[in-house]
């Protein structure tokens, strides 16, 4: 029996049955690659769903952790406060695309960061209602799972959910909806469900995540700012995915040059150190009363060093334009394989920046949904030493999210690995 075997079967007497994994055990990881405990070696399209956009184990990163260890792991920021976690807010602060003046609180996880932002847009505007959008994906906590607007895996048999929190329909270009049919969907809710003055926050993410790399269009943030200030609405940004220089800027939002109120953070944040972020302007996250935000492990300072450490990574290395650069190579070389003849169950490229994204359909005409083929991609790629993930409502996405720091043959390389699982899985159904 395996190694890799004995763990499975350990896994499997010890380990909850709804905690889904892959059959890849880790036994290392540097930058862009990974070895599993057989000592086979993986590149890395994953990054940990979009937590290591600067590698596994950045020196950078390391040392200012290992620094940080040598000197106290643990003090509880409510007790005993420390200068890294001040250090840390003055920075983002300082880039938060929010136009305003602006205040930081940290948290753990993402599902942490959002529920602090509803919390936060609640006690500033008095209101109670939340709208979110189809697709989404807010985290796996109860208000994550209500804000969450994919029902499988994540909401499946776990409800009832909290109450006042609605959905409206995101736009998505490929299946036909357009930012008109997205606004005025939200005028039938406003009009049918929940009044607009009742409303505190819209939250969405410049780039979904789980609901399939559906990019917002530009426009759509422009008209969901507007109708916010109408009503006096707040505008939450959810960057746990998209931020963190992910996207070509470092916040997704930025691309459409609309200014949020508050903004989530976290995966990319601390390259590998549980770690979220709540930013906002200055006036909406001082709006709670003193002792209702915060955590026992709110704002780690082994993760917060490693943040900080992050932080200057993205500036010293340019991996804002490094993101470009890696998305445009990722998106060009997907799109010349779906011109190809026979490669028609690939329905759509898109995404934005290194946050990339195909979509697989059964034909082109009629856009079904192909999930087998999407699960053989995955799986074809992992037997070849890729490591993917799939996405998307209809479970037909295969996502792309290498880290920002990839070397360039390590990237040509995964990239010759994914045009021969996505040739070799076609093969199979007869697509190609």
């Amino acid at each position: 029996m395996t190694i890799a075997a004995q763990l499975q079967a350990r896994q499997k007497a010890s380990v909850a049955g709804g905690v889904g994994t892959r059959g890849i055990f880790a036994e290392k990881a540097e930058n862009a690659e990974l070895w599993d405990v057989e000592g086979k070696r993986y590149i890395d399209f994953a990054a940990g769903i979009a937590v290591n956009n600067t590698g596994h184990r950045h020196p950078k990163v390391m040392q200012a952790v290992q620094e940080q260890a040598a000197r106290f792991t643990h003090t509880c920021f409510h007790v005993a406060p420390y200068e890294g976690y001040v250090r840390l807010a003055e920075r983002l602060n300082a880039i938060a695309p929010t136009g305003a003046e602006n205040r930081t609180m940290l948290v753990t996880t993402g599902a942490e960061a959002v529920e602090n932002a509803v919390k936060i847009a609640r006690a500033y505007t008095k209101r109670s209602a939340i709208v979110a959008f189809s697709g989404a994906f807010h985290g796996r906590t109860m208000l994550g799972m209500a804000l969450t607007g994919k029902v499988s895996p994540y909401k499946k048999n776990f409800g009832p959910f909290p109450a006042e929190i609605y959905h409206a329909i995101f736009p998505n270009t490929y299946m036909g909806v357009s930012v008109e049919d997205s606004i005025r969907a939200l005028e039938t809710l406003f009009a049918a469900d929940v009044d607009p003055e009742r409303v505190a926050a819209f939250i969405v993410e410049p780039v979904q995540g789980e609901g399939g790399f559906n990019v917002a269009p530009s426009e759509f943030l422009v008209r969901l700012r507007e109708i916010a200030d109408r009503y006096g609405i707040l505008l939450i940004a959810d960057e746990v995915q998209a931020g963190m220089a992910r996207t070509g800027r470092m916040f997704g939002f930025e691309h459409a040059g609309v200014k949020p109120d508050i903004v989530t953070m976290a995966k990319g944040l601390a390259g590998g150190f549980p770690l979220s972020a709540v930013t906002g302007r200055a006036e909406v996250m001082n709006a709670a009363h003193t002792g209702g935000l915060g955590g026992t492990y709110a704002g780690n300072p082994l993760a917060v060093a490693a943040a900080n450490a992050v932080l200057d990574v993205i500036e010293e290395e340019g991996l804002c334009e490094r993101a470009a650069m890696v998305g445009e190579r990722i998106t060009s070389r997907l799109r010349a394989i779906a011109d190809r003849q026979g490669m028609e169950c690939i329905g759509d490229v898109r995404g934005l920046g290194a946050m990339v994204a195909f979509e697989l359909v059964e034909d082109r005409a009629s856009k079904a949904a192909a999930p087998d083929l999407t699960n053989r991609i995955v799986a074809e790629a992992e037997k070849r030493g890729l490591i993917l993930l799939s996405c998307g409502t209809r479970a037909n996405v295969v996502r792309i999210l290498a880290p920002l720091t990839i070397g360039e043959e390590t990237l040509a390389e995964g990239l010759d690995i994914l045009e021969a699982s996505i040739e070799a899985a076609c093969s199979t159904m007869g697509a190609a």
